[in-house]
């Protein structure tokens, strides 16, 4: 199609479909409002930042506050505490729901399946500020009920899940995955779903058992999904969930518990120095954006699978 005929077919197609295209306006300019506006204030990141001063009044430090970043050791800390945390939780976010979804799968009565499904996602819809409340009551030093049942069942004294860094971590990533790991195994039962039921004819006909079955047919039809999501996910690894975080972490933990996006709460918000913590979120930004990059490369070259 010469350049002439293509620049003629789209502007019939700009004329016949406007009313589509109209359609779209207020979306798009509610994101060029509020998601590409608010960029804008990234140049806080280089001023000694005052609200009463405004962007135009705040002094221009330039990179002193990345500076500032690389020099104090509690920034270094979040962003290693960061990576710890996020990559517990995809790997226990990987490999819970894959053996679930394996187990669920071997379950003939239906309505059991359905059941369970169902119990099993339910907490994906609960907020993070409810669950932080429930968590705080049932691990509770006094009287709490995990760590009643601890002492009667098993003699073991009073835990601090929440006030010690190392089971703080540890009370982390078991409640992410208890509460997203629903939502994973749907994504895996789908891909089980989609594999072709003459290949376990042929396996029986061979004689292969279920275990043998699951070893040889399942386990790598379900390989590619899995590369793509744990691929994907190196991508948000410096976000280890503020709203959990946030709800669950205090002072005794920060050492271990602390995050980048708790961090630059406090710093920017609690504590009011904006251009620091303005920083740190640019610095995060960055850092996020060529991950992304780099995981969508790797879930191309390794599952063959693409967005752009």
């Amino acid at each position: 199609m010469n350049k002439a005929a293509y620049e003629t077919k789209s502007g019939w197609n700009w004329k016949r479909n406007w009313q589509l295209h109209a359609m779209m306006v207020p979306a798009v300019v509610a994101i060029l409002i509020f998601a590409y506006v608010p960029m804008l204030g990234v140049i806080m990141a280089f001023q000694d930042f005052k609200p009463w001063l405004g962007i135009g009044g705040s002094k221009w430090v330039g990179w002193d506050n990345f500076h500032k970043i690389f020099g104090q050791e509690d920034s270094l800390q979040v962003v290693w505490n960061t990576v710890i945390l996020s990559a517990w939780k995809i790997a226990a976010g990987l490999v819970v729901p894959f053996v679930f979804a394996l187990l669920l799968n071997e379950v003939r009565k239906l309505a059991f399946k359905r059941t369970v499904q169902t119990l099993v996602y339910l907490p994906h819809f609960l907020s993070w500020v409810i669950l932080g409340g429930i968590l705080i009551d049932m691990l509770s030093v006094d009287g709490g009920m995990v760590n009643r049942f601890l002492h009667n069942v098993f003699g073991i004294e009073p835990i601090f899940f929440l006030g010690n860094g190392d089971w703080f971590r540890f009370t982390v990533v078991v409640s992410h995955v208890w509460k997203e790991f629903g939502f994973g195994t749907i994504v895996f039962l789908a891909t089980l779903a989609g594999i072709n039921p003459s290949l376990y004819e042929a396996a029986v006909v061979d004689g292969a058992n279920r275990w043998k079955q699951t070893l040889h047919i399942t386990i790598p039809a379900m390989m590619p999904i899995t590369i793509v999501i744990g691929t994907l996910a190196l991508g948000g690894i410096l976000n280890a969930g503020f709203d959990q975080i946030f709800n669950l972490y205090n002072s005794m933990v920060y050492e271990k518990g602390d995050i980048v996006d708790t961090f630059v709460y406090r710093t920017a918000i609690v504590q009011g120095n904006m251009g620091f913590g303005t920083a740190v979120g640019l610095f995060k930004s960055v850092i996020g954006m060529f991950l992304i990059v780099i995981s969508y490369r790797m879930a191309y070259v390794w599952a063959n699978y693409r967005i752009f």
